[in-house]
């Protein structure tokens, strides 16, 4: 199917064909009217119009760029009784997964256990109405434990709904402004760097509850954590050990048994009876943190300084970039279990929203689940609804069963994390990128030692730096430029045409340059052009191989340009991408060559140069 569709205010403006492939999908094709003289004509192509295509995925592009939440498109396709069936198994089951899950990551970030809850509820139900995946699982998640713990210990709850305020709204403009597809140029040592540092330090958070050490205040510090383990270690309770042990393995081994009903809950159910009917003496969520509610609260507000603001945008940033990159993680997983799409741009806003609704309710942030969304789908779950039920389930338990909760063991809570932090951990992903290039290794290695030993907003800052500064580093080697002036003749360019037919008049030299010229290659450039020692009367520079040029790279040609004209030198260009053309028009580095001084290919370079070279009178 080609579509006629007449684009306008198009600076760059050739008469071109771009046809759009669909994967399969009807191919889109947009006509853009021509300026005149906009780029050179290239060799072999007629003055009428210039045909290109490119592969892109039009369907993909066209619903990643959409603005429509998937539950509304779920409802316009049609929701069947069937897909309810589905939906209904797979919201009860990840509803029964996520209940021990939202309380031990509440405990283990610094907050009541039901705060997981109300952020399961309240996030859950809101990211699955407006979010851009069709079968994401929003809640409490492992990513947050280390930074919401840091938050309110250093500035209280009140601080930590502050900050997930400010991340909601960040959460929100970025889908508004289409980042959903920026993200996924996080680069992979610093995701994996990050997730295995919080591993590790879920781990230690929960050694004092899993041996019985009964540490009153748990040092926030890894390194002062740690050494108050040690100091206390003759205080490990037998009990508690036996019951945390006892846990644990009941979660490794019961998928042995059946996947059906999740291993946590199996350990709760079994853990919480024993302790209750032989009134083993270990701390539960009751003797620690009181009775559990039995409804949500009422949604409310802490009051907003400039100051607080300011405190807490740092934080709310590795919020936002945590959420963001957690959620459209998850979605890409979905899409690859269920062979649909997600909407990036949409599910941000989704996230925002519900961030932004769990604050106001008592939670804590949220994200997308990866182990949670994948079990949704394993068991059934085909649209948002699955998400809804799945909220509405955990709505019920709260109502009705939420005060027997609070008789769960620590021990048991602290087993489902040593769990959840292992899953997290990805080892094995991490012994691998041990063996990739130096560059990789010191990204991943300095993501997960700042994230263990530091804290988690600057390793992802130091991550992302100096993963950029590296990729600056290896793309600004490629940029140089090569003395061509006397292997033209074994170019591929010109296989297939009369190589007789080539003169390159005396005083004409051709260099090609290789490589983006941006402001990380500016320095490379210049050694490389140092080769011109002798200047003749013509320099061609073909740039076939230029992709693309910033304003550095303008600069260094305008310097170029100037001191050759200051020595009597001209320069003519070869095959200048149209991309690249268009920076240097917009700039006025056209102007200032001469438009005249542009070639589309190097046989219409050597026929200006020949001009060049009459007009002085330098021929032989």
């Amino acid at each position: 199917m080609n579509l006629f569709v007449p684009i306008t205010n198009r600076s760059v403006g050739e008469n071109e064909s771009t046809t759009l492939h669909t994967g399969g999908k009807a191919a889109v094709t947009f006509w853009i009217l021509r300026k005149s003289e906009t780029f050179p004509q290239r060799a072999g192509e007629a003055d009428g119009s210039v045909k290109r295509q490119y592969n892109l995925i039009t369907y993909f592009d066209s619903m990643h760029r959409k603005l429509e939440p998937k539950l509304l498109s779920v409802l316009k396709e049609g929701y069947t009784f069937k897909q309810f069936q589905g939906d209904l198994m797979g919201g009860l089951t990840v509803g029964v997964v996520a209940l021990p899950l939202a309380i031990a990551l509440a405990i283990a970030s610094g907050v009541k256990p039901e705060q997981g809850l109300y952020t399961a509820i309240v996030a859950g139900f809101v990211i699955a109405v407006l979010g851009g995946s069709r079968t994401q699982i929003s809640g409490p998640t492992g990513a947050f434990v280390v930074i919401v713990y840091g938050i309110v210990q250093k500035y209280g709850y009140d601080g930590l709904v502050i900050a997930t305020l400010i991340a909601g709204v960040m959460l929100v403009i970025m889908g508004l402004a289409r980042m959903g597809a920026l993200l996924k140029f996080v680069p992979y040592p610093v995701i994996v760097g990050f997730t295995s540092g919080i591993a590790l330090i879920i781990f230690s958070s929960q050694v004092n509850d899993f041996l019985g050490l009964r540490i009153e205040k748990v040092p926030a510090d890894f390194v002062e954590k740690w050494v108050e383990y040690v100091r206390h270690i003759s205080n490990i309770d037998p009990y508690t050990v036996c019951v945390g042990l006892a846990s644990l393995l009941i979660i490794v081994l019961w998928p042995r048994v059946t996947h059906r009903v999740p291993g946590q809950l199996i350990a709760i159910l079994a853990a919480t009876i024993a302790v209750q009917y032989f009134q083993i003496p270990v701390d539960t969520i009751q003797s620690r943190f009181g009775g559990m509610p039995t409804g949500l609260p009422s949604p409310q507000l802490p009051a907003i300084s400039w100051s607080s603001f300011q405190q807490l945008f740092s934080p709310a940033i590795t919020i936002a970039i945590l959420a963001a990159l957690e959620s459209l993680l998850s979605s890409v997983v979905a899409d690859g279990m269920t062979g649909t799409r997600h909407r990036s741009n949409m599910e941000l806003i989704g996230q925002g929203a519900g961030n932004i609704a769990s604050a106001i309710f008592g939670g804590i942030p949220a994200t997308g689940a990866i182990a949670r969304t994948a079990t949704n789908i394993k068991s059934g779950g085909k649209t948002p609804f699955a998400s809804i039920i799945h909220a509405v389930f955990l709505l019920l338990v709260l109502l009705f069963i939420g005060k027997w909760a609070a008789m769960i063991p620590m021990a048991t809570l602290a087993a489902v994390l040593i769990v959840v932090a292992y899953n997290m951990s990805e080892w094995r992903e991490f012994q691998h990128l041990l063996k990739s290039p130096r560059g990789d290794i010191a990204v991943l290695l300095a993501t997960f030692l700042l994230t263990v030993f530091i804290e988690l907003t600057v390793a992802i800052q130091v991550g992302i730096l100096l993963a950029a500064f590296l990729f600056l580093q290896k793309m600004s080697k490629e940029a140089h430029v090569d003395f061509v002036t006397d292997t033209l003749e074994e170019d591929e360019e010109f296989k297939g045409r009369d190589m007789s037919k080539i003169d390159i008049p005396k005083g004409v030299e051709v260099f090609e340059v290789y490589g983006s010229l941006f402001f990380g290659a500016v320095s490379q450039f210049k050694e490389s052009i140092r080769v011109v020692s002798k200047k003749p009367a013509v320099i061609i520079l073909r740039m076939r191989q230029v992709p693309s040029i910033d304003a550095s790279g303008i600069h260094i040609l305008e310097e170029l340009v100037k001191e050759s004209h200051s020595g009597g030198c001209i320069i003519v260009f070869s095959a200048v991408s149209r991309s690249v053309y268009r920076v240097m028009r917009k700039s006025g580095f056209v102007d200032l060559v001469n438009r005249n001084n542009f070639a589309p290919d190097l046989f219409a370079a050597l026929e200006i140069a020949k001009k060049h070279i009459e007009s002085r009178g330098l021929n032989d």
